[in-house]
């Protein structure tokens, strides 16, 4: 009879252990599921940022061309180019400090293409000409883009986070160090992409 009892017993211990083993496995993989989504994700969302930044050059120099154009103008979208170009952040470290000082400075860059595609009203052989024309058509494309992306990395970042903070599996998540993830957040007037409309 002692003898049964300890097989019952190491029975319903090894049936508890793979009951466990199964739930953590199971969490564990969803959790690095959806961090890898996140992180594909990210790519893309670098991915047309970069798109906007390999456009400007090509914008500046067609701009540059034209007597008399607005030199601070110019200078203030190289700049905030620079800045932008200079903030990294690493997949892996996508908090919301690190998309904060990233969004701080794409921000900087937005707000000087808009100044500089204000100032354009006043050049209308500029506004006129076809390299320009494609320039801005790519660009209004290319700011379109990075509005999708960045729905969809907040989507997925939602989708994770909430997972994560879920009982049990934020044990899990503390114990195997999958940490909460940073959301792109509005800015005052970001519902409107910069103004590249010059039909008029």
């Amino acid at each position: 009879m002692n003898i049964s009892k300890k097989w019952i017993v190491a029975g319903i211990v090894i049936l508890l252990f793979i009951i466990i083993y199964s739930s953590i496995k199971g969490t564990y993989n969803n959790m690095v599921k959806k961090d890898e989504g996140v992180k594909a994700q990210w790519g893309n969302v670098e991915t047309a940022y970069q798109r906007r930044l390999d456009l400007i050059p090509n914008l500046v120099s067609t701009v540059k061309g034209y007597a008399n154009f607005e030199q601070q103008t110019l200078t203030q979208v190289i700049e905030a180019r620079a800045k932008a170009t200079s903030v990294n952040i690493n997949a892996d470290k996508l908090d919301e400090q690190s998309l904060k000082q990233f969004q701080s400075a794409q921000g900087e860059l937005s707000g000087a293409l808009s100044r500089l595609l204000v100032t354009i009203e006043r050049y209308p052989d500029l506004k006129a000409n076809q390299n320009f024309l494609d320039l801005q058509a790519q660009l209004e494309g290319t700011e379109n883009r990075i509005a999708v992306e960045r729905r969809k990395f907040n989507e997925l970042v939602q989708s994770y986070n909430s997972y994560i903070r879920q009982f049990p599996k934020n044990i899990w998540a503390s114990l195997f160090g999958f940490e909460k993830k940073g959301y792109f957040e509005a800015e005052a007037g970001a519902e409107m992409a910069p103004k590249v409309d010059f039909s008029n």
